[in-house]
Formats: structure tokens, C-alpha cells, sequence
């Protein structure tokens, strides 16, 4: 592949990798909001950028449709996300 994704990129593959593992189905914009703690808004352009550089396929408007392009062997290590508390 000749474009290589970002250390945070990188996460998003590696859960998406490891929830289809876990689920046997591909995770919803949902399941990775609550992972990551973000916004839905940052989740979709997220997707949207793996799609984009060819490191998932989707079908738009189709909810689990996530295909994942690469090999889980060029995949990095999930790491467990830090929650943050809310004051």
C-alpha cells in the first residue's frame, strides 16, 4: 500500500480489526464515539478519511458496512483509551 496512516488512523483501524474480531459484525459510528470519546462529527470524517486513502471500503448510508482493506498484520496494537472526567 503505498499510503501509510497516522498513529491515530492507526487506532481506529486497529479497533475496528478488533471489534469485528470480538462482534463478528463491523462496529457502528456509535461503538466508536464510546471507544474513542469523541463527537459524532469527528468519528464520520474519520471514516470518511480511511475510505478516502483506501484503508476501508463502505456502503454509504448503511449501517456496520465497514470492510477493512489492509492485512491485520499491518495493523498496530490497540491501546486502551484514558477516559477523560468531565468537571
Amino acid at each position: 500500500m503505498a499510503e501509510k496512516y497516522t498513529e491515530k488512523q492507526g487506532q481506529y483501524l486497529a479497533f475496528i480489526d478488533a471489534y469485528m474480531r470480538m462482534h463478528g459484525k463491523a462496529p457502528a459510528e456509535t461503538d466508536l464515539q464510546r471507544f474513542f470519546g469523541t463527537a459524532p462529527p469527528t468519528i464520520h470524517q474519520m471514516i470518511l478519511k480511511l475510505e478516502e486513502k483506501g484503508f476501508i471500503s463502505r456502503v454509504p448510508r448503511q449501517a456496520r458496512s465497514i470492510k477493512l482493506l489492509l492485512d491485520p498484520e499491518e495493523l498496530p496494537r490497540l491501546k486502551r483509551q484514558v477516559k477523560r472526567r468531565m468537571k
